[in-house]
């Protein structure tokens, strides 16, 4: 009988020891949506050899590595001070964790001693494994749909084995609530309040395979994080994005989705450089805003930070 594609467990855990892979029974249950994967990319090199006829030469399979994408809804653990269901991903995607015990759970990108994960994926009775994983990410909140956060890692090359699916653990994972003016009740540009249809924090980390005589590993060299959003346009006495671009300013940028204890989610941006708008639009008759920020760092590493209280 075929194997069902709907039938995925996906288990997720940060790795002690860069490309040893953690231990299912050690891992998190994921979940997720939208999982697509690649257990085996790379190249096949043509060994090109000259023969006294036609046909094919030899190849070898060089630089194999897997890739797995998918998204989560971005929702609080529930409980202030706990990390979210995700924080595993966050941490492989460039990310440093402080946590707060009973208060707050802060994530802001760091440029060295860079977490690693393993992932397990198993789609009906086959296991995939992606060890040494590291990846970038987008954060993804739009009006009247839920928040979420799309993943996209790339892994060590492992041998997918027939194997038995764990059961989930899926009880950390909560309900999200949509974007609306009820549950995303801050969003600002230099201060300004702003009626907000679509934004996107693309983290933009710059992901390498590297295939080397005695060393394999997927590094993450760099980041250019970006922002995009769209607003309605208002008077440019409360927001002129064509002055501050002009002025090359980096205005604060504050997004909160929710406000009830362990729920609440907070982007913070200290210095979001606004770039030339977009050609104005409109929805539903309305005159709208596309916008582009790029956030600067300060000190470093301190570009923005995403929090849980």
């Amino acid at each position: 009988m075929g194997k069902f594609w709907r039938k995925k467990v996906l288990m997720g855990g940060i790795e002690a020891t860069y490309g040893t892979p953690l231990a299912i029974g050690s891992c998190a249950a994921i979940q997720a949506k939208n999982v697509a994967f690649n257990p085996a990319e790379g190249a096949d090199k043509d060994l090109a050899h000259e023969t006294p006829m036609m046909g094919n030469s030899a190849s070898l399979p060089i630089d194999k590595h897997a890739t797995l994408s998918f998204q989560t809804d971005l929702v609080g653990s529930g409980t202030a001070g706990t990390p979210p269901a995700f924080a595993t991903m966050l941490r492989a995607v460039g990310m440093a964790e402080t946590v707060t015990p009973g208060t707050s759970v802060v994530y802001n990108p760091v440029s060295d001693a860079l977490d690693s994960a393993t992932f397990w994926l198993n789609v009906d009775g086959v296991l995939y494994a992606f060890a040494g994983t590291r990846g970038t990410a987008k954060l993804v909140l739009n009006a009247s749909s839920e928040p979420m956060i799309e993943w996209s890692f790339t892994a060590l090359y492992s041998a997918p084995t027939d194997a038995a699916p764990v059961v989930p653990d899926l009880s950390s994972w909560l309900k999200p609530k949509a974007v609306s003016k009820a549950n995303t009740p801050i969003f600002t540009i230099d201060g300004a309040s702003l009626f907000l249809r679509s934004f996107t924090l693309d983290l933009a980390c710059q992901v390498e395979p590297r295939f080397l005589a005695n060393k394999e590993e997927i590094a993450l060299v760099d980041r250019a994080e970006m922002i995009q959003a769209q607003i309605e346009a208002e008077a440019l006495a409360v927001f002129n994005p064509w002055s501050l671009a002009d002025a090359q300013a980096g205005p604060v940028w504050v997004l909160q989705h929710e406000a009830a204890a362990g729920r609440t989610i907070r982007i913070d941006v200290p210095a979001g450089q606004m770039l030339r708008p977009g050609a104005p639009t409109e929805a539903q008759g309305i005159k709208e805003l596309p916008l582009n920020a790029k956030p600067m760092p300060i000190a470093g590493n301190d570009q923005f930070t995403l929090t849980f209280t």
